[in-house]
């Protein structure tokens, strides 16, 4: 924990504040219809009851007035938002819920990589909070339906190249969809990780900001 914050801390100092929209989002489209059974990589992912998930977090089309260049991930941790910003002043929203971890830095990192159905290994700080964890502690937790990243992972690097740690992820606990997670980085709907996994090209161009 403390080499994931040391090397936010430094992305930190580089924050752009342009990244906020001003006035209301209005949304031009909205996808609910979009959290039905999906079959990818050999699993069969869950419908989501979409209708137990507040209408803001469902993945839509906003009006989102900011100087970043289309292709960047915006997160607004506070409101549990993850915006991929569009042309013409538009960007694609996404519910997010925001573990313990994801709520201790904000600054500016890229995606270097991406991967489907991922391995997940616990950091040491979980396994010391949870023994139980220790089993995956060595090879991690091999991919599927029950794996806390999901379906995709993105995977955050600082400006210098070195892994913050952190990752965008899909999850299989829509409910927390929302929420303060009692742990983990940024997570989405196993749906909507999908998508946005299928539109960020890795590399130092994909920027991500993330804010509080």
């Amino acid at each position: 924990m403390k080499l994931r914050l040391a090397l936010i801390g430094v992305a930190a100092a580089m924050f752009v504040t342009g990244c906020t929209t001003s006035g209301p989002e209005i949304t031009k489209e909205i996808f609910t219809s979009s959290y039905g059974t999906v079959r990818d990589g050999g699993y069969k992912i869950p419908a989501v009851p979409i209708s137990r998930v507040s209408k803001q977090y469902h993945r839509q089309i906003v009006t989102y007035n900011t100087k970043e260049k289309p292709g960047t991930i915006i997160v607004n941790t506070r409101k549990k938002f993850l915006y991929y910003v569009l042309p013409n002043n538009k960007a694609v929203r996404y519910g997010i819920g925001v573990g313990r971890e994801g709520f201790a830095w904000s600054g500016e990192a890229y995606v270097a990589w991406k991967r489907p159905w991922p391995r997940w290994t616990p950091p040491a700080e979980m396994v010391a909070r949870q023994p139980s964890l220790r089993r995956y502690a060595e090879n991690g937790q091999r991919p599927g339906l029950t794996n806390p990243l999901g379906a995709r992972a993105l995977y955050l690097f600082d400006k210098n190249g070195n892994d913050t740690l952190y990752r965008l992820h899909g999850t299989p606990e829509w409910h927390t969809i929302g929420t303060a997670a009692s742990s983990g980085c940024i997570r989405l709907m196993n749906q909507d990780i999908i998508d946005l996994y299928s539109r960020v090209k890795p590399g130092r161009s994909s920027k991500v900001v993330v804010i509080q």
